[in-house]
């Protein structure tokens, strides 16, 4: 496992890397990797963010953010990256990686195309993705931490998670990787068992946008906790981080969950129904 402590592009840097913004940036998840650089630089770590374009070489990183996208480019997306190589060759030695909605899809096993043929992932995580039959998953997305799900540094569990979905595909989770939470409000993975992303080792998937890290700073700072162990430790070791005021994400996070508690506050049609539009 490579910590920060191996020299990527300078000594004691985290390198943080949004992957193929101009493939799989259409919901704004390309600032993840903002939230996560922000959060390390207000503790006083060297932090390297990147924007990594699908025409080159994707760099060397500690932590790779991968977020949602349309169908075509999410293909052209995954099949860069096997082509590519380093961000499997790179899980492998430790990295931490966030894959939001199509890129959950992508670091899954099989996800579908427009058509709904599937199309092979990275396999990162025990995760089949076929294409849903029913309503689309629109609106406020609300899911509780499942008991074995990712422990904070001082071994407690994450809050509730909070973010808004917009997908058509429906996600199975397999006995290689484990799901991330059971939704409360929303649809989540849809594949009838009510769970709502997937975890394994240091990889993390999700259907949540928001994006997601903006609206959950424990999760942001248990990627950091992940990324900044060093680079002997076992995979599950988090780094306790310095405090910080988290005054105004609180609020936010407060806000967008008694919004999604409201009754009818889940989705557009929800949205439409509290104004008066039917």
């Amino acid at each position: 496992m490579n910590g920060p402590d191996v020299d990527l592009r300078g000594a004691g840097v985290l390198v943080v890397c949004v992957v193929y913004p101009d493939l799989m940036g259409t919901y704004g998840d390309g600032g993840n990797g903002l939230v996560l650089a922000r959060r390390a630089a207000w503790r006083g770590i060297d932090v390297d963010l990147i924007q990594a374009p699908s025409d080159r070489p994707l760099p060397e990183a500690h932590l790779y953010t991968v977020g949602g996208g349309e169908d075509g480019p999410q293909v052209r997306a995954a099949s860069t990256l096997a082509e590519d190589g380093t961000l499997v060759r790179r899980v492998g030695e430790g990295a931490v990686v966030l894959g939001v909605c199509a890129g959950f899809q992508v670091i899954g096993r099989s996800f579908p195309d427009s058509s709904g043929r599937p199309r092979e992932g990275l396999g990162l995580l025990d995760l089949v993705t076929r294409k849903g039959s029913g309503v689309r998953a629109v609106g406020e997305l609300v899911a509780a931490p499942a008991p074995d799900a990712p422990r904070t540094a001082l071994g407690g569990p994450l809050p509730r998670l909070t973010g808004f979905e917009n997908h058509g595909g429906t996600s199975v989770v397999g006995p290689g990787a484990r799901p991330l939470a059971t939704v409360v409000r929303g649809v989540g993975n849809g594949g009838g068992d009510g769970t709502e992303g997937a975890w394994s080792g240091r990889v993390v998937g999700t259907y949540l946008h928001g994006p997601v890290l903006a609206r959950n700073t424990a999760l942001a700072d248990l990627l950091l906790g992940w990324a900044l162990a060093p680079a002997d430790a076992p995979a599950d070791t988090c780094v306790e981080l310095e405090a910080l005021d988290d005054n105004e994400e609180l609020s936010l996070r407060a806000e967008r969950l008694e919004a999604a508690d409201a009754p009818g506050g889940v989705g557009w049609r929800g949205l439409l129904g509290r104004i008066g539009v039917r």
